[in-house]
């Protein structure tokens, strides 16, 4: 039996009673809310929320689960001629979700940016025959095994010709982004970069919700990989934190402005 942690999104797989903790919200990058921690079944979920899908290209949808559940991320599907990209996870995969992936194409891979977002990945692998891609920074973080998992390491793995996933660290030792090497570049930043309310920068935390930085050495060092890195377009881990244009540059003139921030 699978419950879900409410506050994060997290699955457990559990044989009787829901666990006492919540090892991903109990670190400081996450909380446990101040009315403890709570547990919900996936039924129970389907019952309450559905997911929405939106193009925002060609090739590349996101998915998001209504009303607002845990931490409230969308996931994307990147269509590429060699397979479909789940890009981080949501938490419900329910009927019309497997309708929907599967009319798609299935799914080639799965690759998360960090363990946030981890939420039902084993379930994702499983309908789809699909594997995870994590980075092995973050092992500890894995709350459910599953044979779909791989560990990989280094700073780069190539999953298709045009398709990378880069690591960052940051918010987490394995923190990584999706590139996507088409026309002039995208980038999928998770919240391993922030977009802004104004879509206009991004931010660079270790915790958001407890708004704890990240040092002036991380953050030029995460500045200084993406350099080598060609995109223009940049989506972010929540609905509307979308940049659309000059992306590359937004990214080094916040990295600027956060470690002048610092100074």
């Amino acid at each position: 039996m699978i419950t879900l942690c409410k506050a994060c999104g997290t699955s457990y797989e559990i044989a009787g009673s829901h666990p006492q903790h919540c090892k991903i919200c109990e670190d400081e990058r996450q909380y446990v809310p101040v009315t403890g921690q709570e547990w919900i079944d996936s039924d129970t979920l389907f019952a309450s929320h559905s997911n929405k899908w939106k193009q925002h290209e060609t090739n590349l949808l996101s998915i998001r689960t209504v009303p607002d559940f845990a931490i409230n991320q969308r996931a994307f599907i990147l269509r590429t001629p060699e397979g479909n990209i789940l890009w981080d996870c949501i938490a419900t995969l329910d009927d019309a979700t497997k309708t929907l992936v599967s009319s798609l194409g299935g799914l080639r891979a799965i690759a998360i940016s960090h363990p946030h977002y981890y939420t039902t990945m084993q379930d994702w692998a499983a309908e789809f025959d699909a594997p995870i891609y994590l980075h092995a920074g973050d092992r500890q973080w894995i709350m459910r095994g599953s044979p779909w998992i791989t560990l990989w390491e280094g700073d780069t793995l190539n999953l298709t010709a045009d398709v990378s996933i880069i690591r960052l660290g940051g918010h987490f030792a394995g923190g990584s982004v999706l590139h996507w090497a088409r026309d002039e570049g995208v980038l999928l930043a998770g919240d391993i970069l922030q977009v802004t309310p104004g879509a206009d920068a991004v931010s660079f935390m270790w915790s958001y919700p407890n708004m704890l930085p990240l040092s002036a050495v991380t953050v030029s060092d995460i500045t200084r990989r993406l350099s080598a890195v060609k995109f223009k377009k940049l989506y972010g881990a929540f609905e509307g934190k979308d940049i659309k244009e000059n992306a590359d540059d937004i990214v080094r003139r916040s990295g600027e402005k956060y470690i002048a921030c610092l100074s």
